[in-house]
């Protein structure tokens, strides 16, 4: 008898690894606004547009790296994104102006790419039985979110010790080191059908860009890339300059958190721990109703809690709250969303499609880093910027309503 097939794998546990460091990095660039800007006395748009363009760089390379790795191999992708996402941390450690910074993040940005979701996810999603598929994307993704919650203590541990450029060199080692487990991602075959094995790249990314469906989905995971961007980089500061003050008797301050600005790296923390609960769950629900449903529900529950938060004073109690229901939501659309891709066209080019898809959320991403600094120096505060990212969630819950959720090739034997 055939055992039957496991939902841990070396695969999901290695991919799990390089996505969490990857991911640690990633999360930890918004506690370095602030020192940066002080150290050359940069503009708050300056540092801005860099991550900016940092995460529309990794939209960019995310469909590249993972046609790459589809065409070449899944580790020799993964080799490259991190020999690039370290070169680019090394070069823009010696970076001293905005412009130079501008150029290096597109490395950065690449590098995440080659180590993050469009390349791990596909591998996963491929050696994943159907029955697990779902949640073994959950658990992948979830991954990222557990490298969130010790990535940006962790940076803000280390600027209390040693300069932000070292901080970048220490980031790409680690970045580097994390290759030691390439060896478990071993090349699995997709669990494609026979209609799937015939069809070229070519053909089913022509299918899929005349299908509402598709561009429905590409539409609605902007919103995604706009809040999660805009929160990353700017939430620290946001909290550093508008949070109430902490009571110096506190819970918190019990805690030793005793400053706005160390509430405003554990609250990205807080994003993370809650998020691994919430992206397990939104794995397993995917498993047993309709995915587009589910969507819809995420970005609705998304434009509430902005829309509060942004309404009620701010205080210590409110941005912990804040960041555990935004985290329980935070990276809950993705094993949704590559799983609907998944479904719908088929496992064999995933990666790639949902690359693509992907974009949007980093053109998303790249709006809500890029405005939430323009507006701030036009403004003086982050209120309109918030209030777009309310608006945009609002049209992402309506937009994933007519997705057609069925397969668009009819299953044939292999």
């Amino acid at each position: 008898m055939t055992p039957a097939p496991r939902l841990i794998s070396p695969v999901l546990i290695a991919g799990c690894i390089i996505i969490m460091v990857s991911f640690a990095i990633r999360a930890s660039f918004g506690v370095f606004q602030i020192p940066i800007a002080a150290d050359f006395g940069w503009a708050r748009a300056d540092f801005s547009l860099a991550i900016a363009i940092q995460n529309l760089a990794w939209g960019i390379g995310q469909p590249l790296f993972a046609a790459f790795a589809e065409k070449v191999g899944d580790r020799k992708a993964i080799v490259l994104g991190a020999l690039v996402y370290a070169a680019g941390l090394v070069a823009s450690s010696f970076a001293v102006t905005p412009e130079a910074h501008w150029g290096l993040e597109v490395l950065v940005g690449f590098g995440i790419a080659g180590t993050g979701f469009g390349v791990i996810l596909a591998v996963v999603g491929r050696a994943a039985a159907p029955q697990h598929r779902s949640m073994a994307l959950a658990i992948a993704t979830a991954a990222g979110s557990a490298g969130q919650v010790f990535g940006a203590p962790v940076a803000q541990w280390m600027l209390g010790f040693m300069t932000w450029q070292s901080v970048f060199l220490a980031f790409a080692a680690a970045i580097l080191a994390v290759l030691v487990v390439l060896p478990m991602m071993r090349a699995t075959q997709p669990p494609a059908t026979k209609a799937e094995l015939e069809e070229t790249l070519g053909q089913i990314l022509f299918r899929a860009m005349k299908d509402p469906t598709f561009a429905m989905i590409f539409i609605g995971f902007f919103s995604c890339g706009y809040q999660l961007g805009f929160i990353t980089a700017h939430f620290p500061a946001f909290v550093t300059e508008l949070c109430g003050p902490i009571a110096p008797g506190g819970i918190l301050a019990s805690m030793g958190i005793t400053t706005t600005s160390a509430l405003g790296a554990i609250s990205i923390s807080v994003i993370g721990v809650m998020n691994v609960a919430g992206t397990l769950l939104a794995g397993y629900l995917g498993n047993r109703f309709t995915k587009k449903y589910l969507l819809s529900g995420i970005y609705v529950l998304r434009t509430l809690v902005a829309a509060w938060f942004i309404l009620v004073p701010i205080t210590p109690a409110t941005v912990l709250i804040f960041s555990a229901v935004m985290g329980s939501l935070w990276l809950a659309t993705v094993p949704l969303t590559s799983g609907l891709v998944g479904y719908i066209y088929g496992m064999r080019y995933m990666g790639t499609l949902y690359g693509i898809v992907f974009f949007s959320h980093q053109l998303g991403g790249f709006m809500g880093v890029w405005l939430g600094g323009k507006l701030y120096d036009i403004h003086g505060d982050y209120t309109l910027v918030w209030w777009v990212g309310v608006g945009v969630g609002a049209v992402s819950a309506l937009v994933h309503l007519p997705i057609r959720e069925k397969p668009s090739v009819l299953p044939q034997p292999a």
